[in-house]
């Protein structure tokens, strides 16, 4: 049989479950009379290289060469400024209160223009002479069955990250992480008939040069250099023609994770605007339990 249950009212319910009356209150309640300890000036010892905030999820707009050529995605935000050594610590606010002033704006449009324009303006309301921001976001793209040409959406996970100092400018650097097919070549050498294949997920990380131009998508660059070098690409969405041309493309081309990051390397060299790159190739085993991985870094 349910207890029937006498509730006291909600204010006698938080006080039986530990709330207490609130004390008097003594301390400043306008800005102006608080103390901030953030801005105590004294000798703190060290200079801090990098202080702020991470992992701020917020709404973006990303322009793509790829269809669907403008999207609105989920980014995750990290964002830093140096403090010397006479700076007890940062306004952690001022970081957030610069991101809201964005998305009043319009909304937070991903380009280089306007992360040059954000450093520099958070720097200067931090009163500081350098900030940096990081941007990381899934970018969707479609992508066609190779025989069907039904579409579907894959994805890759995308940074990119720019450094403001007053002395030096402006530093810019991106990332791109997708996922491809690699079939192994030792397997097809060795076996009478069939090889086993894997997922590979292929990470490009690059500096630009200092003359890029937006013209040029750098996300549809890194993933064309990733995709067309490896055994087959990933479908969001295959029927038995595309499967069986998908698996003849992958048999007719296999791929080491060696000759993963060589391959993605050479293309990554013949892009004008990239200035030094780091290729790094992960292949989900599908016959071991452990991972195979490579690793390719060069500087033009």
């Amino acid at each position: 049989m349910t207890r029937k249950i006498n509730l006291p009212p909600k204010k006698e319910r938080h006080l039986l479950f530990g709330s207490v009356e609130p004390g008097e209150k003594l301390k400043p309640t306008e800005k102006d009379q608080m103390p901030d300890l953030q801005n105590s000036k004294k000798d703190f010892l060290f200079t801090i290289d990098a202080v702020g905030i991470s992992n701020v999820k917020h709404p973006i707009i990303i322009e793509s060469d790829l269809s669907p050529k403008q999207q609105t995605t989920i980014a995750s935000f990290k964002m830093t400024s140096k403090i010397s050594h006479d700076s007890k610590g940062t306004n952690m606010s001022r970081f957030t209160e610069q991101l809201e002033q964005y998305r009043q704006n319009g909304g937070f449009v991903l380009s280089i223009k306007n992360l040059y324009d954000f450093t520099k303006e958070l720097a200067a309301r931090l009163k500081q002479k350098d900030a940096s921001i990081e941007v990381t976001f899934p970018w969707f793209y479609e992508r066609k069955g190779p025989s069907s040409e039904l579409i579907g959406l894959n994805h890759a996970e995308a940074t990119i990250s720019v450094t403001y100092e007053e002395s030096v400018g402006f530093t810019t650097a991106a990332s791109l992480t997708c996922a491809v097919t690699t079939l192994c070549p030792c397997s097809k050498e060795i076996s009478e008939y069939s090889a086993h294949n894997q997922r590979g997920f292929i990470t490009m990380d690059i500096e630009f040069t200092e003359d890029y131009h937006e013209e040029i998508d750098w996300k549809a660059a890194l993933l064309e250099a990733a995709e067309t070098n490896a055994s087959a690409m990933i479908h969001p969405v295959l029927k038995r023609p595309d499967e069986k041309m998908v698996t003849e493309t992958a048999y007719e081309n296999p791929r080491f994770v060696e000759d993963m990051v060589r391959l993605v390397a050479a293309d990554l060299y013949e892009l004008s605007f990239v200035q030094a790159f780091t290729v790094n190739c992960r292949n989900e085993e599908s016959i071991h339990l452990h991972d195979a991985i490579a690793s390719l870094s060069y500087r033009k």
